[in-house]
């Protein structure tokens, strides 16, 4: 389907001024006019479209959803504002107190409830509303900046600049909708519980941003991120402070000694016109999702697994798979082959006739789930997984994927595919050993994902609290929340933007840079649970019980994370962009005012929080292990008797051996060359004193060059051996050996000079005499 039937179909009567004039930009651009094929584009033409794309059509956009967004916040305030009238002061329970004029429970009537509950659902509606008007807005901006870009590339190009104009804007942006969205829930929360009070109370729950899974009967909440480069290291550690590194065998990881991070494939499945994708970016009901997976190269053979994943109306995904081989894989895929055989060896190794029937269902599911859609490989998405669990202990997993890369894997184009259709997968690829990046394929049908995706899966146990160092983690300035991402969505809207009509929430994320100001982001997630807090208090007035004290909340006295030297980098570049801001008004003492709590002295004092009060061992510094000694560690977590670094045994490669034992020689060739030239020097002085003196100073260089070598060299020796993290270079000795060198140097010079001239002085007075003499005679 054209965009531009698209966009009309989604238009919402009451908007349809407000959205892109799609139609009058690509009658601007020449689109689909022949007769102005041989007309040439000049530079006023340009001038015009990019006016009309930015100054009129962007603006018009971004004016009208900024002012929805503001007056939908209003009304759910003010809708708020209504609720906490209607909840009964906590003192209504006492005896003593029921004279006074609180609202007891009983007086909040359904009418007025079912009144709120109506207001709600409109402002509910027009959120959706809204979501749909700037996806298809974002969408149309793109793809009309695309056409110009095809069109007219060959001088001009909009497209890089659109995307950040767009980013810029926040176009269809999750952020922009989720804390709208939680105080949503909360309100509907607290009204349902009142209206259905015979029936049995759920639990209240505050983390309503992150999707829902059910694995082997057992529910996970999954929690997504983006990682910069820059923060993988930093977060792999603080990981390993706590959970250990799964180490995948051979057998699963493929890999030549089955102790490095498993390089893992998944091959999606949609039909030509990307219906299931259409579904799980539209977040329809039953949205599914089809995809081979497996571990390492498949030319080892390794077991591959047909997954569906399914996420149903109440946002809890279900999975079904089961294994199938490779040699199989096609005819399963066009309805020739129903896994009889594997049928057959349960059958043989006696299993239960329940396991039997479940999987026939699960395999007669799938497949007529392949057939009806059409479905065959259209992306490939591989990349290296770290994964961390304790063993035997599925409460917290956490997997890290690095090296993203999406490739293109469908046959869409009939004259020129990707797949050969007689096959289920490239050939190309898998044959020749192919690994990231990629670079020997088509670099239009690869996409690399700039960023780390850290999925954080927690156990649902009733009334467990999450580990605190997950709630500090998930806080920090380190990672970047990424709700609801789908490696199948980005994928395909990455390589196939033109073939759907729409795109997912968090595109325009990647035009921005995820790193954040540590303090900054501490303060913006205290600021984020107090008003989660006092929201929740709210509803837990209409509930009591566990309800009210889901609103309980402290602040964190220093920020969960802190100074280091990855991010010391990204703090300054934030410090320098806001040096750029006009200063804020000072006193006549000149200095800055502050507000009068004296909040403001604690973050005027140090930009950054300490990494010590969560992760002890990132800091080195005489503050940071004082700190460390007086703070109190989180629950669950001792104080280490050894550092991480220095556990295990002590493996030095010889080249640092050899590296400080070659320093050494190096400094005793500097002794031998002046001991030599002393020497020399002191040996041929003969009666000349200045010479002698000079020797002798020679020597005593030569010695200290020799025992400052040697002092580096036991030095050294022992920061290897205790792993210490100092660095190893030291321009002490260098700089005090040259200073004595050119010291002894001028002064030599110096003197010689003035003995010189004196000597010379004394010859010319002895011939001024001689000829006096002479002439006197």
């Amino acid at each position: 389907m054209r965009f531009g039937k698209t966009l009309r179909e989604s238009i919402y009567p009451p908007w349809k001024d407000q959205y892109i004039d799609y139609s009058k930009l690509k009658v601007m651009l020449r689109e689909d006019r022949r007769e102005d094929e041989d007309v040439p584009w000049t530079e006023d033409d340009e001038n015009r479209f990019c006016d009309e794309i930015f100054n009129v059509q962007l603006e018009k956009v971004a004016r009208f959803q900024e002012k929805t967004v503001s007056t939908l916040k209003e009304r759910a305030e003010t809708a708020f504002d209504k609720l906490k009238d209607m909840a009964p002061s906590p003192s209504s329970s006492s005896p003593d107190d029921k004279d006074k004029d609180n609202k007891p429970k009983s007086d909040i009537t359904t009418a007025r409830l079912k009144e709120l509950k109506a207001e709600l659902d409109a402002i509910t509606n027009e959120v959706k509303e809204l979501k749909k008007y700037s996806s298809a807005n974002y969408t149309g901006f793109l793809k009309i900046a695309k056409k110009h870009d095809r069109k007219r590339g060959d001088r001009y190009k909009v497209r890089p600049m659109m995307r950040v104009s767009l980013s810029q804007r926040g176009f269809n942006s999750e952020q922009a909708y989720s804390p709208l969205l939680t105080k949503l829930s909360l309100m509907y929360y607290a009204i349902n519980q009142n209206l259905d009070e015979g029936e049995q109370r759920q639990p209240l729950d505050l983390d309503l941003e992150n999707q829902q899974e059910v694995h082997n009967g057992e529910r996970y909440t999954a929690h997504k991120f983006w990682i910069h480069t820059d923060n993988l290291l930093e977060v792999k550690t603080a990981i390993l402070r706590h959970l250990p590194a799964l180490v995948y065998t051979q057998q699963a990881g493929q890999e030549p000694d089955g102790n490095e991070d498993p390089k893992i494939t998944s091959l999606y499945f949609d039909n030509s016109k990307f219906a299931l994708y259409g579904r799980k970016v539209d977040r329809q009901v039953d949205a599914s999702s089809l995809r081979l997976r497996w571990y390492g190269k498949l030319a080892t053979k390794p077991d591959v697994v047909l997954e569906q994943k399914i996420v149903h109306e109440n946002g809890i995904s279900e999975e079904k798979k089961f294994h199938i081989k490779d040699k199989y894989i096609k005819q399963f895929i066009d309805g020739e082959y129903k896994m009889e055989k594997t049928v057959a060896k349960m059958e043989r190794q006696g299993q239960t006739a329940e396991a039997i029937e479940s999987f026939k269902a699960t395999v007669g599911e799938i497949q007529d789930f392949i057939i009806k859609e059409k479905l065959e490989p259209v992306l490939r998405a591989n990349y290296t997984r770290t994964a961390f669990q304790k063993p035997s202990d599925d409460r917290v997993r956490i997997s890290i994927d690095t090296d993203i890369a999406f490739i293109r894997e469908d046959t869409v184009d009939r004259d020129r595919p990707c797949r050969d259709p007689q096959e289920w997968h490239r050939r190309d690829i898998d044959n020749g050993n192919m690994s990231y990046p990629f670079k020997n394929i088509n670099q239009s049908e690869v996409s690399r994902f700039p960023y780390a995706l850290l999925e954080i899966k927690l156990k649902e146990e009733g009334g467990r609290k999450r580990p605190g160092w997950i709630e500090d983690l998930m806080a920090s300035h380190l990672v970047h929340a990424a709700f609801r991402f789908s490696k199948f969505v980005h994928g395909v809207a990455s390589l196939f933007e033109d073939y759907v009509n729409h795109l997912p929430l968090w595109l325009s994320d990647l035009e921005t840079d995820i790193r954040k100001d540590p303090q900054m982001a501490h303060d913006a997630e205290e600021q984020r649970k107090a008003q989660q807090a006092e929201d929740a208090m709210v509803v837990g007035s209409f509930l009591g019980g566990a309800a009210a004290k889901a609103g309980s909340y402290k602040p964190a006295t220093s920020s969960p994370v802190g100074k280091s030297y990855l991010s010391e980098r990204a703090a300054r570049d934030a410090r320098e962009a806001r040096a750029s801001v006009p200063p804020t008004t000072v006193n006549g003492h000149g200095e800055q005012d502050v507000e009068e709590d004296g909040t403001g002295n604690g973050s005027a004092q140090r930009t950054y929080g300490t990494l010590s009060s969560v992760f002890p061992g990132f800091s080195l510094s005489r503050y940071s292990r004082a700190k460390r000694q007086r703070a109190q560690l989180p629950e669950g977590v001792t104080k280490p008797e050894v550092w991480l670094k220095n556990a295990g045994p002590l493996q030095v490669e010889p080249k640092v051996w050899l590296a400080n034992e070659r320093t050494f020689l190096k400094w005793q060739h500097i002794c031998i060359l002046l001991g030599s030239l002393a020497i020399s020097l002191y040996t041929a002085a003969g009666e000349n004193f200045l010479a002698e003196c000079m020797g002798i100073a020679y020597i005593v260089i030569a010695v200290m060059a020799g025992g400052w070598g040697y002092v580096m060299l036991q030095r050294r020796r022992d920061m290897i051996v205790d792993r210490s993290g100092k660095d190893f270079d030291n321009m002490l000795g260098p700089l005090a050996v040259s200073a004595a060198l050119i010291l002894a140097l001028v002064l030599n010079f110096v003197f010689s000079y003035r003995a010189a001239f004196a000597k010379l002085d004394a010859d010319l007075f002895n011939k001024t005499e001689i000829t006096f003499i002479g002439e006197f005679v």
